[in-house]
């Protein structure tokens, strides 16, 4: 890119404008449906802890059978018709639920084949979406580009999970699914204007499988690389502990309406937005290495006060904690992130994304699994306190790599 093209703001580049604000209102909507789904499952369908554990899991952990062919898939071919294509295939699975809910059929089993599709969907967007980002902006701006699309989710988490509390209880969650479908059309429409960066795409002749061996090659060979995989695995892994359970902890056992568990949730986007928006600054100042271990230390002592959600004023103490964890992702994603495509060549961000997510969001996927289970038969604080133990200690992978030494 020219000089005159790096200086020129980053939404004042059509390209990224689009995705940007493609992903606004998309975003909006899929965390209303974050909210809705389990409150349909536990209000309507009467879901205990095992079945909203298995409801979350399941999209997570459809990544594990098309992660890596999804990463050398995306890699060979253009990669904006694949997030509109992902977009209007959602948009379709989700407006069967509120079809079914207002038809009388809807089942927890339809729930389930809804979080498979929907998550297999996310899976080719998400892997697609950042790989074209270095493309449309360049390597020196990924960190604020970053910055930017990861602040603007962790605002609409803030908006769609208050709203999804308040829709919810007002109008019924069926008409909030059916907001989260409607998002992912919007998000089709500003697509149509990204434009395909040339030359990212690999070699289509060679087959599959070896394509696939050399993107988990690459990452697995890369120290820096393994140290933000183990550190994110962890965190992922105890995020779900931490709150898959909250509809019934909050809802089902304290008793508070829906909009409470909503501003609950909220409190973590507004965690992860000031955390996204301060992680250029920190970056800048510390480095990502030593930003990224330091922040999670001196962050990790509040993991312990999430198990002390309870009546009263220790609902909000519990809030509290979580804003400063989410805090803590938000700069975490935004410098990790950005590190990561730096260090990646263009026609290998596909595999290296599909790689990451499949150890990424399988571990969400397992925490979703683990809470169910361990919620089942020793309570949602025992699930709490497991995940409370793992986000603290989730700073040391970095700490023992060569990650620590990155600028």
């Amino acid at each position: 890119m020219s000089a005159t093209v790096m200086e020129e703001p980053l939404l004042r580049l059509r390209g990224f404008r689009n995705l940007f604000v493609a992903g606004v209102v998309s975003q909006f909507g899929s965390q209303i449906s974050y909210v809705a789904l389990p409150l349909i499952a536990v209000t309507a369908l009467g879901a205990g802890a095992g079945e909203v554990g298995l409801l979350s899991a399941l999209g997570t952990l459809t990544v594990l059978l098309l992660g890596l062919p999804a990463g050398a898939w995306v890699d060979r071919v253009r990669r904006r018709p694949v997030m509109i294509t992902t977009d209007v295939l959602r948009a379709g699975v989700l407006l069967s639920v509120p079809v079914a809910w207002w038809g009388g059929w809807l089942s927890m089993g339809q729930l389930y084949v809804v979080a498979v599709l929907v998550g297999a969907g996310t899976l080719l967007f998400d892997v697609a979406s950042m790989s074209i980002v270095p493309g449309l902006v360049g390597r020196p701006r990924l960190t604020s580009a970053n910055s930017l699309l990861v602040g603007t989710n962790a605002g609409m988490d803030i908006a769609g999970r208050s709203a999804a509390g308040l829709l919810v209880q007002v109008a019924g969650a069926p008409v909030a699914v059916l907001a989260d479908a409607l998002s992912y059309l919007w998000s089709a429409a500003w697509l149509r204007g990204v434009p395909e960066p040339a030359g990212t795409e690999a070699p289509a002749r060679e087959p599959l499988g070896r394509q696939i061996s050399a993107g988990v090659r690459f990452l697995f060979g890369n120290p820096v690389l393994v140290a933000a995989l183990v550190q994110g695995t962890m965190a992922n892994l105890a995020f779900p502990l931490c709150s898959v359970l909250l509809p019934i902890a909050i809802v089902d056992q304290l008793g508070h309406p829906e909009w409470v568990l909503g501003a609950y949730l909220a409190v973590g986007g507004l965690g992860a937005l000031a955390g996204s928006s301060a992680a250029h600054l920190i970056g800048r100042h510390l480095g990502t290495g030593r930003a990224t271990w330091l922040v999670s230390l001196v962050t990790a002592p509040a993991s312990f006060l999430l198990p002390l959600l309870g009546p009263g004023p220790w609902l909000w103490v519990a809030a509290a904690a979580w804003f400063v964890l989410t805090f803590r992702t938000g700069v975490n994603n935004v410098l990790l992130v950005s590190l990561r495509q730096r260090v990646t060549p263009d026609d290998m961000l596909g595999r290296m994304t599909a790689t990451m997510r499949l150890l990424l969001m399988g571990a969400i996927g397992l925490g979703g699994l683990l809470a169910g289970a361990i919620g089942e038969l020793w309570g949602v604080r025992a699930a709490l306190w497991l995940g409370a133990v793992i986000m603290a200690a989730s700073w040391v992978p970095i700490l023992l790599s060569p990650l620590r030494q990155q600028p």
